[in-house]
């Protein structure tokens, strides 16, 4: 369809008489009819190609799909000059948008830090483990006979349980973090729901205590005007612990109650372990011993980890629960000793393996499996540990990472894992080591190079601005989280 002359940029003739026109128009010798014919055909065909190509355009080539996401990271040079050069890149790395990080009152986070002591009444563990941003304590030492002497001072005893406190120093050197909430597309709330929550777990408080911080958090967070703008629709948190250590449904039952109160409806949780059933759940990896501190790291370590000897062929690194009726980590640990020739075993029934020990890490990698049973719940860090040593997990309950991890592990299990059923090892329908002698010295290589691949985005960097091109566990959860919002 022409547009209207009007709003042509082709001048009117000026003073024409209709009648002249009229009684000309039709004439060929006319000195205004071909350049005005040829100009008007010219148009046409113009227009008709453009509306033509326009409207058979597919929709990915005329606007940007929520699905296609560019790597948050570029070049080391231009990751260094980040912050300083915010305007310039954002627009290029933050195609997902952009998070707006809540000041929150210090005592729904920093505070908890300062107070470490009575975050656990029996231990003062908590004291180590807020360390270093989260990371804990250093592990060269200890670990000075286990990993490469160039990657020692990446490692640390990290706490399982510290994810909170990770992430909220990430996320504050964000590439895509704004001071301006009208420019956020989701908004995060730092408060360490795991450490508020955790410390009355275990000892004699009610549920009035288990609740208290919960619902001072969301009573301030309802008060700001973009909770009121989208109902918290497009907000998130992280959850360090176990996702039912906030569901308590029933007055008698275990935890807060905090994923169940009115304000959480609708906001998103990056949480350690997720509920299958709850779409606003999604799962992200345990924080592990391994923060790296470059690419070259990284590098270095999925070399090591590929080249090093394995002379197990699988291993437990485990205790007994004896509260659990038919405990099978205790099951696990006395079959792995009566099959000592093939299996290397770590008991962990007293606290050798706190925050992970020398001894698990070197197990892991001197074994081609690692038994992954539930801990106490569905997952346990350990599954993490394993794969970070390049050992190919075996999991006993399809719970324990695979409906868990989706934006983590791959998509098909049996590239980078074994399943036995639980139930057919308990009734010796299934030989552990039968099945796993099985597979062929081809086979566990393709699978170990699949787990080693896996490695990076299962680690929390140590620069606070992330690695230089590869993406770490913190990135592909914002990605992820941001992808969600976004298509909301």
């Amino acid at each position: 369809m022409l547009p209207s002359w009007e709003n042509s940029f082709l001048k009117k003739p000026k003073n024409i008489d209709l009648k002249v026109v009229k009684k000309n128009s039709i004439s060929l010798h006319n000195s205004y009819t071909w350049p005005l014919l040829i100009m008007i055909l010219l148009l046409q065909i113009y227009y008709c190609i453009n509306y033509f190509f326009i409207s058979n355009l597919p929709l990915s080539l005329i606007s940007i799909s929520p699905q296609q996401f560019p790597s948050p990271k570029t070049s080391t040079h231009s990751m260094s000059n980040h912050n300083n050069n915010n305007n310039n890149n954002s627009s290029n790395l933050c195609l997902s948008g952009k998070v707006y990080v809540y000041d929150l009152p210090p005592m729904f986070n920093k505070e908890l830090l300062d107070n470490c002591s009575s975050l656990d009444p029996w231990s003062p563990r908590y004291c180590d483990a807020v360390l270093n941003g989260g990371f804990g304590r250093k592990a060269a030492t200890q670990l000075a006979e286990v990993v490469p002497e160039s990657l020692a001072p990446a490692w640390y005893w990290t706490d399982q349980f510290m994810l909170e406190v990770i992430f909220h120093n990430r996320v504050l050197k964000h590439a895509c973090r704004t001071s301006e909430p009208e420019s956020a597309t989701a908004f995060y709330i730092p408060f360490y729901a795991g450490l508020a929550v955790g410390r009355y777990l275990f000892t004699n408080y009610d549920n009035k205590a288990r609740d208290s911080d919960c619902e001072m958090l969301l009573r301030w967070v309802q008060e700001q005007p973009y909770w009121k703008r989208s109902n918290g629709s497009d907000h998130f948190i992280t959850l360090g612990r176990m996702v039912w250590d906030f569901r308590r449904w029933g007055e008698n039952d275990w935890g807060s109650s905090f994923v169940y109160m009115e304000g959480m409806r609708n906001i998103q949780r990056l949480v350690i372990e997720r509920s299958p059933w709850d779409p606003l759940d999604a799962g992200v990896p345990y924080p592990t011993g391994f923060h790296p501190r470059s690419d070259a790291d990284v590098l270095e370590w999925q070399d090591y980890v590929g080249t090093h000897k394995r002379t197990s062929l699988f291993c437990f690194a485990g205790g007994t629960r004896g509260a659990f009726k038919n405990d099978f980590r205790g099951y696990l640990l006395s079959y792995c000793k009566n099959e000592s020739d093939s299996c290397r075993v770590v008991d962990c029934s007293g606290t050798r393996c706190y925050n992970g020990a020398s001894a698990i890490l070197d197990t892991f990698l001197g074994s081609d499996f690692c038994l992954q049973p539930r801990g106490d719940t569905y997952t346990r860090r350990s599954v993490f540990d394993c794969i970070v040593a390049g050992s190919i997990p075996v999991f006993f309950w399809e719970r324990t990472a695979y409906d868990q991890y989706e934006w983590f592990l791959p998509g098909e299990p049996t590239s980078y894992s074994v399943f036995i059923d639980n139930n057919a090892v308990k009734n010796g329908s299934m030989s552990i080591r039968n099945v796993l002698e099985k597979y062929s010295r081809e086979e566990v290589r393709k699978m170990r190079e699949r787990v080693i691949n896996i490695i990076p985005q299962i680690l929390y960097a140590s620069p606070q601005d992330g690695l230089e091109t590869i993406k770490d566990a913190f990135d592909v959860a914002m990605e992820g989280v941001l992808r969600r919002i976004k298509k909301q």
